[in-house]
This record gives structure tokens, sequence and C-alpha cells, in this order.
């Protein structure tokens, strides 16, 4: 307003002035009690400017007096305001740094200081936690219940605390309070799906996952690869169950489950085991050879080949030819050409699908099931002292993660409920098999041949002269004995050689037993 006044006092002076050097302007006269006063024109344009710059800054300054309270409560307010905001800086910070004493100061300072009442409670919450003062924090997370706001806060914070007295009960039922939100958090459904598949839940877990797709809270590439493996386990679950309707559930779940996520390789080979208990072979091959060609695992060529029982060695190196072009740049087929050619006893082929895992061979990449199957296709090629090589070789090397899948009595994915909730969580959130048996170290299917490491020496070229005991010096008398030197006939010794036999022991057979010693009679 001042600012106004003088910019127009300045313009009523550039009027006067510009008027002052056009020449006379003219006479003005003011009659006021009697008196009257004659001026030019000019002079009267600039009293009236003169007037009216002090006329508004009197009124200001009015205005000003007037207005002191507000701006003195204002001033207190913003003094307030700052104070506030440095307590709740100075909380958060404490609680940051697990200062839970400080923290709580803080806290109780902000309540009269500030005058957010959102980050007032949360303040207290957290210091309470840091404090580790368990009523406390309980007592800020049920206030905040009644803060709509704060709601969502006050129900994450209360799940957590159950969580961490081991009430899963409670922390089920705020979590479901939570996620049935016009908008439900995330923190919630995790809550509540880590909740079911811990039980062993698949089923309300598979209606949890596809809600929340639903809702959009989850991607359909996790939702896919939720279900798939949620259906999986439910599968597993009812597989042994003594109701027929229940098994064909577990038949539906495991198909569903193989054609969602064809490379989740357990609900491929449940789906084909239970097929073929209802005499559905070649769907069992179709789901087996659609898993291979996404993701080969040993567990699917070994179902795979198991389909049929009855037909020879070549037949069934033949068939497995036909799971192998599914995916034959894998690693997984490399290793099968290698369990083919020792099927057909094939020297040539043998060597040929050695020579592709090359690679594969060194120290640092050799693992126990690579060394037990060049143990095999050197023994199927002739070679049993390179066979016994592997087999050394195998009792360092690192197992194979897929390969501990398999039980040690063959069978592929005998899961534990526990087991199956690691690996649905795994499934779903990274798309990778988990292997529980091998973290358990667990013994798996053998896959290393049952070979003697002993050396046995091959047969001699050349038949070597009788062994006899020297003497050292022929001045040192003999002891007298009644054994015989120790030697035996060339043609025991290659004899035994050709056999197999070790040559100590042949030696020890060709000895005669020795002759009784006469007792002396004691002296009279």
């Amino acid at each position: 307003m001042i600012r106004t006044a003088l910019i127009l006092l300045g313009i009523i002076a550039l009027i006067a002035i510009a008027i002052g050097f056009t020449g006379d302007a003219g006479q003005a006269s003011l009659m006021w009690l009697g008196y009257r006063i004659d001026t030019s024109a000019s002079a009267v344009v600039i009293l009236i400017g003169v007037l009216a710059f002090f006329a508004v800054a009197f009124w200001q300054l009015a205005l000003w007096l007037s207005r002191s309270p507000q701006r003195a409560e204002r001033k207190r307010a913003a003094t307030r305001r700052r104070q506030g905001e440095e307590i709740i800086t100075r909380g958060f910070l404490a609680v940051a740094s697990g200062d839970g004493a400080e923290a709580r100061r803080s806290a109780l300072k902000a309540v009269d200081l500030y005058d957010n009442v959102a980050l007032v409670r949360i303040l207290g919450a957290m210091a309470a936690e840091t404090a580790k003062d368990e009523t406390a924090t309980r007592a800020a997370y049920q206030a905040m219940l009644s803060v709509p706001e704060l709601k969502l806060a006050g129900l994450r914070g209360l799940t957590h605390l159950a969580l961490a007295t081991g009430d899963r009960t409670e922390a089920t039922r705020l979590a479901s309070e939570a996620y049935n939100q016009a908008k439900p958090p995330m923190w919630a459904f995790n809550a509540l799906f880590e909740a079911r598949i811990v039980a062993g839940e698949w089923a309300e877990a598979l209606d949890l996952v596809e809600g929340a797709l639903a809702r959009k809270l989850v991607s359909p590439v996790f939702s896919e690869r939720a279900r798939a493996a949620l259906m999986a386990a439910s599968a597993a679950q009812l597989e042994t169950s003594d109701e027929a309707q229940m098994r064909e559930q577990a038949l539906d779940y495991a198909v569903r489950a193989a054609k969602l996520q064809p490379m989740f390789t357990p609900a491929a080979v449940l789906a084909a085991r239970l097929l073929v208990a209802n005499k559905k072979l070649g769907r069992a091959e179709d789901v087996l050879e659609s898993a291979y060609a996404a993701a080969p695992h040993p567990a699917i060529w070994l179902a795979y080949r198991d389909l049929v029982s009855a037909e020879t060695p070549k037949e069934r190196a033949r068939r497995l030819q036909g799971i192998i072009d599914r995916n034959p740049s894998h690693r997984e087929s490399q290793l099968l050409q290698v369990e083919r050619a020792v099927l057909g006893h094939d020297k040539a082929e043998i060597e040929q699908a050695v020579a592709r895992l090359e690679p594969e061979l060194s120290d640092d990449k050799l693992t126990r099931r690579l060394a037990g199957l060049m143990a095999k296709a050197a023994l199927a090629s002739g070679e049993p002292d390179a066979a016994r090589d592997w087999v050394v070789r195998a009792a360092a090397a690192r197992p194979e993660a897929d390969w501990s899948d398999l039980d040690a009595e063959g069978k592929a994915f005998a899961y534990s409920p526990a087991d199956w909730t690691t690996v649905v969580t795994t499934y779903a959130e990274t798309g990778t098999l988990a292997h529980p048996r091998l973290e358990r170290g667990e013994a798996t299917l053998a896959d290393v041949p049952d070979l003697p490491t002993r050396y046995v020496p091959s047969m001699p070229f050349v038949k070597s002269a009788p062994r006899k005991m020297p003497v050292r010096d022929a001045s040192v008398a003999a002891v007298p004995t009644d054994d015989p030197p120790v030697s035996f006939e060339d043609a025991d010794g290659f004899d035994a050689a050709i056999t197999g036999q070790e040559l100590d022991e042949a030696a020890a057979s060709t000895l005669p037993a020795p002759k009784p010693r006469a007792r002396r009679k004691p002296a009279k």
C-alpha cells in the first residue's frame, strides 16, 4: 500500500513539473473558514499529492497498530512450528540411530509443540519400538486405529508385534483386516500369503493370489508362477488321499500347473506320474516332453525313461533320443547323450558323447554326478582303471543341485509340507527351483557307480623268476628254521594275475603249511 502511495505521489510530481515547464497553467483559489488562498495550479496539484501521501501513510500506520496482536500470534506460532519441526527431526534421527531414550523424549515434546497429529503418533510408536517397550508400542499402534489415515500403519505395526510374539493367528486376523480395506497394501497380501503357505493351506493361498491379481496387487508373472507352484503343492497333498475325488482333483491340479508353467519341473513330474496311474501314457509323455523343452531336469528324463519298462537297451536308447531332441543344446541333454551311448555299449558313440562334455571335466567345474557318469562311460568302454579314477575324483567333487531333487530311492520331489513352502515361495518370487534336500545334505539317488577303488594289477607280460629271500651277508649265520624259502611257481602267479587275484594272496596260497615244531621234553 505504501508502495502504491509513493508511486502515486511520483506521478503527481511529474505532472506538476510538466505543467510548470509548459508555462502559466492558471490560478487556483481556496476558500476555507473565511480565508481565501490564491496560488498556481501547479502548486495545488503538488499539495494534493502530498496530502494524499500523508493520508495513505497515516492509514497504514493505523492498520499496522491494529494488527499487532495478530502479528505477535503468528510469530509465536511460527516459533512453535519451528521448534516442533526440530523436535520431530531430532526424534526421527534418534530412531534411525537406535537411541530409544532420546526418541521417547522427543516424541513427548512433539505432542505439545507439533500440530501434525499423524507424524507425532508415528514418531511415538517408532520411539517406543526403538526403546523396546512392548506395552507402549502396542498402545501407540492401537491409538493409530482411531485415525483414518493412520489405520493401515497401526494394523501393520500390530501385525509385526503379533508375529514377533509368535501369535500367527492374531497376525493373520490383522493382515486380513488390512487386506479388506478399500486400498489394500502389499504388506497385507505378503503376510496373508506367507501365513497360508506356512500352514499348508494351498487352496486358500491359491484363492488369495487370484484375488490379488484381480485387485492389481501382484503382477501377472508372479501370479502365474505362484498359481502353478500352489497347484503342484495341492496335487502332492491330495495324491495319496483315500478318496477317489481327491485324487482326481490332484490330477487336475498337476496337469493345470504343468500347462501353466512347463518349466516348473515338480508339476510336470507329478502330472506324468498321476497320468500314468490313470493309464494315460500318451498325455504323460507329452507333458514330460514339453517340460524338458522348457527346462531340462534329470527327474524329467528319468520319469520319461520309466514310462516304458519292457524294452531292450537299444530300444530305450532310441526312445531317449526323442526327449533329447526337444532341447539338444542343453547341458542335461549332453549328459543324457552319454547315458544313451552307455546303454548301447558303442565305444565310438561313447567317445563322441564324452568329447562334448570336455569343458565340464575340469576340477573347478566337475560335479559328483558328472564324474560318476564318466566312470560308467569308461567301464562301458572296457577301461576299468579309468573308471576307478573317476570314482576317486567323484569323492572330492561337489554335488549337483538338480540331482538332489531325487531321494535315495529315486523318488522325485518327495517333499514335506515345509519343503513345499520353500519351493512355492522361491518359485513365485524368483522363478527358480529351490532344493531343500541339497540344503540339508540328505542322501540322493546314487550318482556314482559302485566300483572297487583298490588297484588290481593287470596280467604280466613276462613271467618273472621265482622269488627267493636274499642273504645280506654270508658271514652272518642264518637263523635255523623249518620253513622253506618264500617263493611261488611262475604259472601260479601268472594265473593269479589273469583272474584278478591279488599277487600277495596267490603267493601266500602256494606256501606250504608250517611244520609243527617238536616239543622238548623237560629235563629231569
